[in-house]
């Protein structure tokens, strides 16, 4: 299934251990959509051969001899810009230096073969992502100096302790997440949010956020609470859900099957929330490749929610918002600059 411009997806692989060159080469080797078209041990070689082989999507280690890939990253960016999948460690060093590929504009981020995904699975997810990046605009990030300036807290009159806003992203997702919540005010409901990251990376992610913005962040564990000034990010290979016992809202981390060949899904914390929270809650689905979420979200809008899409041209990826979007799930769709601000309007007139 030729399914970029009529031709496969060429994609060079840039690693220095030969082991994980061969894994990630047999892995792509079935997918029909998809030809690895070289391989390369250092940023030196890859210089080369991306002139030579003028491929579509790069696959990126960050830790290498000679030249690292951050180093790397940043000159393709500056002279070059395609898009770039990080492959890193799950190590507390990986997931830091992983974060500041994507700042520096990486759109993917996927953990090396032997982490804690089988091999099975990673295959199915580093072609899912391969199709995500060569369908991305990585220029389109916007480019900031520093967090935005939050915008003005929610009136003191309204009881936010019963309203939830629910976030789901992919592709793109962990700028375009930093860029609204660092424009939500200290004063914010609970927040529970998935964005398709690896485990370590998203610990990475959550402590990266809270350094960030006027209200806690934190990477979910299972029984943790969600109230007003606590955002939840779900952990990585975890599914993350919402609660409801008593007044108070929870969530439950567990494993359990992928969904749309992830793990979190999005679509599985989106159903908990329309069933804890319903009309209560805002649903929030940002850039990424594929579907996941969309159904979760019609079933939010159809249990009351008001729900919020990304528009096409502030995507890195217009994928998941599209889904959402034609299934009907999206009551309005806005520019990422705006969604902070709709999120807002929307908690201050659900009652």
């Amino acid at each position: 299934m030729a399914a970029f411009a009529g031709r496969p997806i060429r994609v060079l692989i840039v690693d220095d251990s030969a082991v994980v060159r061969q894994v990630l080469s047999k892995s792509l080797a079935g997918q029909t959509d998809i030809e690895v078209v070289g391989t390369a041990t250092d940023p030196y070689v890859a210089r080369d051969k991306i002139v030579q082989l003028e491929p579509d999507v790069l696959t990126l280690d960050i830790e290498m001899p000679r030249m690292d890939g951050l180093t790397f990253l940043r000159k393709i960016m500056q002279h070059k810009p395609m898009p770039v999948i990080i492959l890193s460690s799950l190590t507390q060093k990986g997931g830091r230096l992983a974060l500041e590929a994507i700042e520096a504009g990486a759109v993917e981020v996927l953990s090396k073969p032997g982490g804690s995904y089988s091999v099975g699975e990673m295959a199915e997810q580093l072609a899912d992502k391969i199709r995500a990046a060569a369908r991305a605009r990585p220029q389109s990030r916007p480019k900031t100096s520093g967090p935005s300036a939050p915008l003005a807290s929610v009136a003191t009159t309204i009881d936010l302790t019963q309203k939830i806003v629910a976030i789901g992203a992919s592709t793109g997702g962990t700028e375009a997440i930093k860029e609204v919540l660092t424009r939500l005010p200290a004063t914010v409901p609970g927040i529970v949010i998935v964005q398709h990251m690896p485990p370590r990376f998203t610990t990475a992610f959550s402590e990266r956020l809270n350094g960030l913005c006027p209200f806690e962040v934190k990477e979910g564990a299972d029984g943790d609470s969600v109230y007003p000034g606590r955002c939840l990010i779900a952990p990585g290979n975890f599914h993350m859900m919402l609660r409801r016992s008593g007044a108070r809202y929870y969530v439950d981390v567990k494993t359990g099957p992928m969904v749309h060949h992830q793990r979190p899904a999005v679509d599985v914390l989106f159903r908990s929330v329309a069933k804890a929270a319903g009309r209560n809650a805002v649903g929030v689905i940002l850039t990424g490749m594929g579907a996941d979420g969309a159904e979760g979200l019609m079933q939010m809008r159809q249990a009351g929610s008001p729900t919020i899409g990304q528009d096409e041209a502030s995507c890195v990826v217009y994928g998941m918002p599209k889904a959402a979007f034609d299934l009907g799930a999206v009551a309005k769709q806005v520019p990422l600059s705006e969604v902070a601000g709709e999120i807002l309007r929307q908690v201050t007139t659900m009652g």
